[in-house]
């Protein structure tokens, strides 16, 4: 073989290779974390990702009201929900004064691009 030949060789070895490695990198899914605060029934968290234009902007966020021991998306009463957006530096979600009190976690379902996650459960109780 030539040394023509052998570059154009290696040449699109290289290119299929770096082909082969953007299709696996496509295929990954991004983490996701979901923030959540409250106060006197209101409610508002942080969505952040690797991949925050695909995994935090208008990313729907659902507030469930937790009515067992543990999260359970599936039979948890689902109570509100909004789309993150960009505030500052980051993709923050708010439901306004829901008026309820309770138990109560964020959630961003899964999507192609990127993971699930839920907030950690807290309390929101009555101003006294």
């Amino acid at each position: 073989m030539g040394a023509r030949s052998l570059r154009v060789t290696l040449g699109l070895t290289i290119v299929g290779l770096l082909s082969v490695a953007g299709i696996a990198n496509a295929g990954t899914v991004a983490d996701t974390r979901v923030t959540i605060h409250t106060q006197n029934g209101d409610f508002w968290g942080a969505v952040f990702s690797s991949r925050p234009l695909r995994c935090a902007r208008d990313r729907k966020i659902v507030l469930f009201k937790q009515l067992g021991a543990e999260q359970s998306p599936s039979t948890d009463d689902r109570v509100a929900s909004d789309l993150a957006s960009l505030n500052g530096d980051r993709y923050e979600w708010n439901t306004g004064n829901t008026g309820m009190f309770g138990r109560f976690y964020a959630r961003a379902g899964k999507t192609p691009d990127c993971r699930a996650d839920s907030s950690e459960t807290v309390r929101s109780t009555r101003p006294v």
